[in-house]
C-alpha cells in the first residue's frame, strides 16, 4: 500500500471554476496535500487543458458561462483521449434532479458548495484509488493474457530456438523492455 500512497501524492489535478475565490481555496487545499494542480476558468479552456494534460482528476463547476460543467462533461466523455479521466462535480446546485444528470453524463462524484476540505480530499484520494485499481487491474489482465499466448505458442512447438525466441520476444513485450536474455544449461553427465 506504500506505494500506492507515494503514487497518490504526484497526481495532478484540474480545476474547473469561474470563480477565482473558489479556485483560491481549491488550489490551498491541495497544495496543502501535494497535489500538482492547473486551472481553467472556463468549459473552452478546461476542454482544451484536459485533452493536452491528461489529468488524473477533473473538479468541475457546474454553472459557467459560454459553456457549462454538464456540456464540459458530456464533451469530455464523448472524446476518446478524456474520456477516462475522473470528473467530479462541485456546484451549488443540489437538486437531486442536477446530481442523477452529472452522474448519467459520467460524472464520478458530486460536491456541493460549500465544500468542506476534509470531505473534499477524502472523495479526490478515494477515486484516484479506484482509478489507479483498475489501470492495475487492466495491465494485470494483459499481463495474463499475454502469458497465456506465450505458454500457447511453448507448447505447440518442439523446436526449442523457436521457443526461447517466442518466449524472448513475449517476455520483453510483457516487460516493456529493449532486451530479456535467456540461457540454456547444458548439464553433462560424467561416470
Amino acid at each position: 500500500m506504500v506505494i500506492l500512497k507515494e503514487a497518490l501524492l504526484s497526481k495532478t489535478i484540474l480545476m474547473v471554476d469561474d470563480n477565482s475565490n473558489n479556485l483560491k481555496l481549491l488550489s490551498q487545499y491541495l497544495d496543502k496535500a501535494n497535489y500538482e494542480t492547473s486551472i481553467a476558468t472556463n468549459g473552452k479552456k478546461a476542454i482544451a487543458i484536459a485533452k493536452a494534460l491528461q489529468p488524473d482528476l477533473i473538479l468541475l463547476d457546474v454553472m459557467m458561462p459560454v459553456i457549462d460543467g454538464f456540456d464540459v462533461c458530456r464533451q469530455l466523455k464523448n472524446d476518446p483521449t478524456t474520456k477516462d479521466i475522473p470528473v467530479i462535480f462541485m456546484t451549488a446546485l443540489t437538486e437531486t434532479t442536477n446530481k442523477v444528470k452529472g452522474w448519467k453524463l459520467g460524472a464520478i462524484d458530486y460536491i456541493t458548495k460549500p465544500f468542506e476540505e476534509e470531505e473534499l480530499l477524502a472523495r479526490i484520494k478515494t477515486h484516484l484509488t479506484l482509478k489507479h485499481l483498475y489501470q492495475s487491474s487492466v495491465r494485470d489482465a494483459a499481463r495474463r493474457k499475454l502469458i497465456l499466448e506465450i505458454s500457447d505458442r511453448i507448447r505447440q512447438s518442439l523446436d526449442l530456438k523457436l521457443i526461447l525466441a517466442t518466449a524472448t520476444t513475449q517476455i520483453r513485450n510483457l516487460l516493456d523492455c529493449n532486451f530479456v536474455g535467456i540461457a540454456t544449461l547444458n548439464q553433462q553427465k560424467t561416470s
